[in-house]
């Protein structure tokens, strides 16, 4: 059971929850970027790494019994703020293509650089498959 929590008052989230409450199996996905089953890099564009990471988080959810509709908790590591703020309009079409309308609550961080140098997103989510 997945519940999402909404303060009362507060305007509604944009493409993410405030807060999740859930009941059932916990599943951790590590960060995941933005390369192959291979591990092999196929674009250093920052829209199709961030698809393919994506894919790599639904394949760990999928491996764990669960799909994006479990997913309460999201953490973006990107290297470029500006970059992600200009191609929004892209990166929620991205999103919604692989992910559906299933809004975790989320944060977004710029760091100065991923352990792959050239990864330009690493992604990781909580999740939970219910009982």
């Amino acid at each position: 059971m997945i519940e999402h929590l909404q303060p009362p008052g507060w305007a509604a989230p944009k493409g993410y929850a405030n807060g999740v409450a859930a009941r059932g199996t916990m599943i951790f996905v590590g960060g995941q970027i933005g390369w192959n089953a291979d591990q092999q890099f196929e674009s250093d564009d920052f829209i199709a790494q961030t698809r393919q990471a994506l894919l790599n988080v639904r394949a760990v959810l999928e491996a764990g019994q669960a799909s994006p509709e479990h997913m309460v908790r999201m953490t973006w590591y990107i290297v470029d703020r500006d970059e992600y703020n200009a191609r929004l309009r892209e990166l929620g079409a991205v999103y919604r293509e692989v992910m559906g309308r299933h809004f975790p609550a989320m944060s977004c961080v710029q760091v100065a650089a991923l352990v792959e140098a050239r990864a330009q997103v690493e992604i990781e989510v909580t999740a939970v498959r219910p009982d």
